[in-house]
């Protein structure tokens, strides 16, 4: 393992930790006590949960391929940027898991390809009375890939992001279904690849 990656993994882990150790106290208001008299407060929890489903498409070492996933994420309101009596505009934290699989490389063998992206980073957020909730988000952290038919390319980890958003329709003031679509680069080979995802689940607010 490469000094890098190991200060990649630090780095997701310290953001891990901090997250899970956060108190309400830092999330600044998100309740109408805790706000201005007529400044929007959503009738919604600081901290949420996304559990769901991805279609990734992955083109590495020389091949394409793309997996089912399965992602979680754990966000956290920060602060707010803008606010008003209709809406705000927020900036929070997310901490990411998008585990891969299913996926075959082009060629001879047909190779079975899984992979598994862990990642923090910035969202920003706009709120309002309006059932649909508009997000975009950037996260760094690792792109783990293994390759398990072949002892050529093995396992292999390297400096992975996501760059994207997507839309939350609340379905009641706890849950919000999503959908996302983001552009996923990875660092193989000492060069970039350019990959894409796209996703839908649901969201739990506390």
């Amino acid at each position: 393992m490469s000094v890098r990656t190991r200060f990649v993994i630090l780095g997701v882990a310290i953001s891990f930790l901090l997250l899970s150790s956060a108190v309400s106290s830092w999330a600044g208001p998100c309740k109408e006590d805790s706000e201005a008299p007529g400044i929007f407060v959503p009738d919604r929890g600081c901290f949420s949960l996304g559990i769901g489903y991805q279609y990734q498409h992955f083109n590495v070492f020389g091949s394409e391929f793309h997996n089912n996933g399965y992602s979680m994420d754990f966000g956290m309101h920060l602060v707010d940027l803008v606010t008003g009596g209709d809406g705000r505009l927020t900036l929070g934290a997310e901490a990411a898991v998008n585990a891969g699989f299913g996926g075959h490389m082009n060629g001879n063998p047909s190779l079975d390809a899984k992979s598994l992206f862990l990642g923090a980073g910035p969202r920003i957020a706009l709120e309002s009375t309006s059932r649909f909730q508009p997000w975009i988000h950037g996260l760094v952290g690792l792109e783990h890939f293994r390759f398990t038919q072949s002892s050529t390319i093995g396992s292999n980890s390297g400096l992975g992001y996501m760059v994207g958003g997507g839309v939350d329709f609340k379905i009641t003031p706890g849950i919000s279904w999503r959908v996302q679509g983001d552009y996923v680069g990875t660092n193989f080979q000492s060069s970039l690849q350019s990959n894409y995802s796209t996703g839908t689940g649901i969201v739990l607010y506390f």
